[in-house]
């Protein structure tokens, strides 16, 4: 995998780790970590599960305010956010919802701003008890971006959205867990072993199916019920003609845990 400068990327079996590692900054984003991001999970190959994680004591505290190497940040203001949003954190964040593979993020310390969108981009978000989940625009009289009013409101509900965008409260990992924002929250401690243990077994997952069923719970979000029916059925055409359906086939009438290979 490529080598970055502010990001590391390691395969363990069929795990991508994607770490955030800006720890001085507390893994603050600047654009060029969020086009290291885009390139990095366009990037990674066969891999069946990705686990994203921040280096040191934070997730990501949010948008890097100096802009980074670039001077330039998402809250420069006026036409410069408009462009460096288009050019570097939008398509980051397009590309991570959209990605077919299962992605699991582990937040420890403060996920905010656009730290707090690529975390709840995940299909599994485990977070430790000292993790929090922020979206402070409002004290700089800026607009959350990153797909949060987008994602906040499905996730958690109008009323709790409303409270994070409009008063900038945080959101710890125990009542995130409470009003259904995330996965899942651990002791600080297991926050690793959990969600690397989660991520192996999604890997070992049938990955043809699990991409259908990722698509169709984020498809299902915006589509119509008939629409749904349609696409619960090409996705089990698809799904049932792999080699992965088979063997589970097998492995259920043999009474044994089946092997996927992802194929």
């Amino acid at each position: 995998m490529a080598e970055y400068e502010s990001i590391r990327v390691e395969r363990v079996g069929g795990v991508a780790k994607l770490t955030l590692n800006k720890p001085e900054r507390l893994n603050a984003c600047a654009p060029q970590m969020a086009d290291e991001i885009f390139d990095a999970i366009r990037d990674l190959g066969d891999a069946r599960a990705l686990l994203i994680a921040g280096e040191g004591r934070a997730f990501c505290s949010g948008a890097d305010l100096s802009g980074g190497r670039s001077g330039d940040s998402a809250v420069s203001g006026g036409d410069r956010s408009y462009t460096v949003l288009q050019q570097s954190y939008n398509p980051m964040m397009a590309a991570l919802w959209k990605l077919p593979i299962p992605v699991v993020t582990a937040v420890n310390g403060p996920a905010a701003g656009i730290g707090c969108s690529i975390a709840l981009a995940g299909d599994f978000v485990i977070a430790g008890k000292s993790g929090y989940f922020l979206q402070a625009f409002v004290n700089i009289g800026l607009v959350p971006d990153g797909g949060s009013s987008w994602m906040l409101p499905r996730l958690a509900g109008l009323a709790h959205a409303t409270r994070m965008m409009m008063l900038g409260e945080r959101i710890h990992g125990e009542e995130a867990e409470r009003i259904g924002l995330i996965t899942k929250c651990v002791e600080d401690d297991a926050l690793a072993d959990e969600a690397n243990a989660l991520a192996e077994k999604l890997a070992a997952g049938p990955t043809v199916a699990l991409a259908k069923m990722k698509a169709n719970l984020r498809g299902g979000l915006q589509t119509d019920f008939t629409t749904a029916l349609q696409n619960e059925a090409e996705g089990q055409r698809i799904a049932g003609s792999t080699e992965d359906a088979a063997e589970g086939g097998r492995s259920f009438l043999e009474k044994r845990k089946p092997v996927f290979k992802g194929r």
